[in-house]
Parts: C-alpha cells; sequence; structure tokens
C-alpha cells in the first residue's frame, strides 16, 4: 500500500495555500514533480519555492522527472489525451512504486483545485488498475475561477443564475453564452465572439508577479486582451489564463 496526497496549491500565489495543505506539505515525505520542459521551468520553480517556504527545515525528497507530451495537433483530441494518461500512468506506476518506501509519504503539489480541470485523479485510476494499492487524500485548493472572481471583485453568480465552467474547445457549441467561466482556451475562442451584449473578465498568472487583468464590454477588449496574451506567451513561454463571460441584462 503506497501512501499519496494530492495537494491543491492554489493558482500561484503561496499565501492561498490553506492550513489543510500546509499540514499535508508537512506530512509528506517524497514529492513528484513533473517537469514540462525549458519553456515551463517557472512552474517547477514556483512549487520549489512554495516548499521552500512551508517546509524549510527539509527532511524530504524532490523527485523530478519530464512529463511525457501530449500529441496538440492529433484530428482526435479525447484519443489524443487518453493516450497521454496512459503514459503518465505507466510513470506515476514507476514512480510511486520505486520512490515510496516503507512508512514515506509522497505528494503531487497540483495547481489550483485538484477536482477541476486536473488529470491526475483519473491517472490514477489506471494506476490502481494496473494492480498498485493506493492509500490517497485530496486536499481541496484555491482555484483560479475563485482566484478571478476575486481579483475583479465580481461574484461568480448573479441571483438565481447559474454559472458554466467548460473548456475553451466547447465554447463555441454553446446555444447561448449567459454566464460562462472558461479555461483551457488555448485557441481563444472568446475572439471569434460577435454579441456586442458580452462582458468579460480575463485574468492570466492570477496569484503571480505577473498577474494580469483585463474586463469589459468583449468587443472593445477582445483585441487588447490577445495583443497582452500573445506578448505575455512570447516572452514567458507559457501561459495560463482564464476568463468570465456573462451577458448584459
Amino acid at each position: 500500500m503506497k501512501d499519496l496526497l494530492l495537494i491543491g496549491i492554489g493558482p500561484g500565489d503561496p499565501r492561498q495555500i490553506t492550513y489543510e495543505a500546509v499540514d499535508a506539505l508537512r506530512q509528506a515525505s517524497v514529492f513528484f514533480v513533473l517537469d514540462k520542459g525549458a519553456d515551463k521551468d517557472e512552474l517547477v520553480r514556483l512549487r520549489k519555492a512554495m516548499l521552500q517556504r512551508y517546509r524549510p527545515e527539509g527532511g524530504y525528497r524532490l523527485v523530478q522527472v519530464a512529463d511525457p507530451a501530449r500529441d496538440g495537433l492529433a484530428p482526435d483530441y479525447l484519443e489524443a489525451v487518453q493516450h497521454w494518461h496512459r503514459q503518465r500512468a505507466a510513470l506515476y506506476a514507476r514512480l510511486l512504486e520505486q520512490e515510496i518506501g516503507d512508512g514515506e509519504t509522497g505528494a503531487f503539489l497540483l495547481w489550483g483545485e485538484p477536482t477541476l480541470y486536473d488529470s491526475t485523479l483519473r491517472i490514477l485510476d489506471l494506476v490502481r488498475e494496473r494492480g498498485m494499492a493506493l492509500r490517497l487524500q485530496v486536499i481541496p485548493g484555491i482555484s483560479s475561477v475563485q482566484a478571478l472572481a476575486a481579483r475583479h471583485q465580481v461574484p461568480l453568480n448573479r441571483i438565481g443564475e447559474p454559472l458554466t465552467v467548460l473548456p475553451g474547445r466547447r465554447l463555441p457549441g454553446l446555444a447561448q453564452i449567459d454566464n460562462v467561466l472558461v479555461m483551457l482556451d488555448g485557441q481563444c475562442a472568446f475572439a471569434q465572439l460577435d454579441d456586442p451584449a458580452l462582458v468579460i473578465y480575463w485574468g492570466a498568472y492570477l496569484g503571480t508577479a505577473d498577474e494580469l487583468l483585463i474586463a469589459g464590454p468583449l468587443q472593445a477588449v477582445k483585441a487588447r486582451i490577445l495583443e497582452v496574451r500573445e506578448r505575455e506567451r512570447a516572452r514567458k513561454g507559457w501561459i495560463m489564463d482564464s476568463y468570465l463571460l456573462r451577458r448584459e441584462l
């Protein structure tokens, strides 16, 4: 039986880690960090900085390995993601078997909230299917959804109104947009919308020193968002952003 913690660490600000997450950080013996390449090395540095802040005494091991790359150009999106998950499951199974010894507890530090648009729980189901027994604990975190609304000082829902959360690739298929929170929009689907009644609240690198916020009528600000987004992605090599689209009542 392998003991494993999935710790939600928020969108980037180490002050947004909960007390429960800090307690979990102090329990772990081994931390697993997936290296996504030189362009995203800052994501690894941010995790290490959090460990230095909350575990200054050390007493843990850091296991850093290359993350299998997903084929972003594959014609079948679902099959490409499932193949990527199987690759990750094989990697995780090997790491957990080799790196967590008797009496030790492993941990993954996961951006935002481990149950919202994060694949780790699904991948660990595949690890279990491979025959590994896991004793798992999930520590919730502050998501970019919450941070975005807080930074823009807007409630996520209006009175009696639902909130729809979806990935960017599903935005074009909506019959009507009333109150939609969009994540993982690498193709900037909002730029194709021409509804003059929509307002956007956009944010990138939430909780970090490079945090960016733009809000206003979509038609008035979308060109600026595209310009800023491309500039910063080119400068840093990566971008994590999300946005709320809302129809004016």
